[in-house]
Parts: C-alpha cells; structure tokens; sequence
C-alpha cells in the first residue's frame, strides 16, 4: 500500500563528506611516517685533453710522473718501485722530488686499474703534504 501517492520518492544520495575525513586521515598518516632521504650528488668536472704548446720549461715546476699497471705495479718517473704501504709510497714521492716544495704529481693509471691504486697514490702524496695532483689523459680522436 502506498500513501504517499502525490509525493515523490527522494533518490538516495551517497554522503561523500565521511570518505573525505577518511582520506584526510590516511594522508595524515603517509606524509608523517614517511622517511624522507636526501641524495646528494657528486659535482664532478672531468678533464679535457688538449694539446698545449710548452714554452718555458725551465720555469715550469718539477712533475712527477707516477704510473699504476693492471695488475697493481708502481712506477715513478718510469722507474719501478717496491709497494709495501702507503707511508713506502710517500718516501719514494718525497725522494722523486728532491726538496722541492710542492710538485706536481701526474698519475697515469691504466683503464683496467683499480680504484683503490689511484686512491693510494693521492693519499700517499697527501701525506707527503703534495696537494698538485693531476691525471694524465689520452687524446682520441682526429688528430692522431
């Protein structure tokens, strides 16, 4: 039996305002238990090889020239050390450089050399109070 002939019915409606409290609460949730970690970058300038004209190589500091092989072999101006420790390394740089103050160390590592060879070598040079240390590079390219 319907009394309510005239009348119409009222479309049920879904009630929205409970579902948003719920999912300002779940958001709540997420943003305070997150973990928020930074990564930081290494801003790293990798050397360009150019051809340079040397004209006064009489002014120019004393260079040493320190070379790692693949397999972990030292040599210091092209002649062949014995690697024992990092404080060895120091005393064969210091003894390279024959009292000069502060020489330009040049590290020539092969492609295939360990990491840890060329940070020996700026650490041994560190501590021999050298602080001009530079690497050798390979030209490629058209002009060979």
């Amino acid at each position: 039996m319907n009394f309510q002939r005239g009348q119409k019915r009222e479309e049920p409606e879904i009630n929205l305002v409970p579902m948003i409290d719920v999912l300002v609460v779940i958001l709540i949730f997420l943003v305070i238990t997150t973990t928020y970690s930074k990564f930081s970058e290494l801003e790293i300038t990798l050397p360009q090889a150019a051809v340079v004209e040397e004209d006064h190589v009489s002014d120019a500091p004393r260079m040493i020239d320190i070379s790692v092989s693949v397999a972990g072999d030292y040599t210091i101006n092209h002649s062949p050390i014995k690697f024992t420790s990092i404080e060895s390394l120091r005393d064969a740089l210091r003894s390279a450089a024959h009292n000069q103050d502060n020489p330009i160390i040049v590290i020539s590592a092969d492609a295939k050399a360990t990491h840890q060879s060329v940070i020996t070598i700026m650490e041994a040079a560190r501590t021999a109070g050298y602080n001009q240390v530079t690497f050798a590079t390979e030209v490629t390219g058209a002009g060979q």
